[in-house]
């Protein structure tokens, strides 16, 4: 085993013993705190609220992902070409406007809670899968392409059979990239009363208990750094079956 893949072991293991066995860490994270303050996060379970957080960022790509590839397959259609502009710009939204003026736009509208957030996150995580996507399907080997023109392949089997196969493994790059800010970015929504890890981070901000925050932020940055590391080994995986390299 190297070195690389202990450390991501170890940094499982551990988060994994923070979560299930949180009273385990009182005595390190007790070193940062004042006056008396817990040592523990203790206004809710740090399992759950961190299931709550990966469920809502899953949510949120999932949604991302069916529509990004979805608008990148129109117009890379011959009879959608004439959508790309409008598309990017429907993908560049998330980009332009912050998560925070997204939260304070959905709120009235939507109410506090997940929602907001799932919104937010939908549209952030956008641009990235698009981009990531349009990239897989234009820069197709032509020669594998009119191969499977050759075989008589209909437009929408040379889709699903050779071209999303192909482009797959940069499909997925855009949604490695999207999962690790939507991670990130869902700190935000407990200021709308989503239920992530970001209420963690905040308690210890508002009662100034630098544990609090701590545990916060080393849980949404080794979720970050495992999950990342997980789907970029999917991606070399599948770059190695259909014999590509990495750019």
């Amino acid at each position: 085993m190297s070195w690389g893949n202990l450390i991501r072991l170890v940094a499982l293991l551990t988060l994994l013993a923070l979560l299930l066995w949180p009273d385990a860490f009182s005595g390190a994270f007790g070193l940062l705190t004042t006056n008396g303050q817990p040592a523990i996060y203790n206004q809710g379970n740090l399992l759950d609220i961190t299931l709550s957080h990966l469920g809502i960022v899953a949510v949120a790509t999932l949604g991302a992902t069916i529509i990004a590839v979805g608008l990148a397959i129109i117009v890379t259609r011959p009879f959608g070409a004439e959508f790309l502009p409008v598309s990017r710009s429907l993908a560049n939204i998330g980009q332009t406007f912050p998560p925070v003026a997204v939260l304070a736009l959905a709120v009235p509208m939507l109410g506090f809670g997940t929602a907001p957030t799932l919104v937010a996150l939908f549209l952030y995580g956008l641009l990235p899968i698009f981009e990531n996507t349009l990239t897989g399907l234009t820069g197709l080997p032509p020669a594998v392409v009119e191969a499977a023109r050759g075989m008589g392949m209909s437009g929408w089997q040379r889709l699903l059979r050779v071209e999303l196969p192909i482009a797959l493994p940069v499909i997925l790059a855009g949604i490695r990239l999207s999962v690790v800010i939507s991670l990130a970015t869902a700190t935000i929504g407990s200021t709308v009363a989503a239920r992530t890890l970001g209420e963690v981070i905040i308690a210890g901000l508002l009662s100034n208990n630098t544990a609090f925050v701590l545990q916060g932020g080393l849980i949404v940055g080794v979720l970050a750094v495992l999950i990342y590391d997980g789907l970029s080994a999917l991606e070399r995986s599948l770059l190695a079956r259909t014999g590509q390299t990495r750019a």
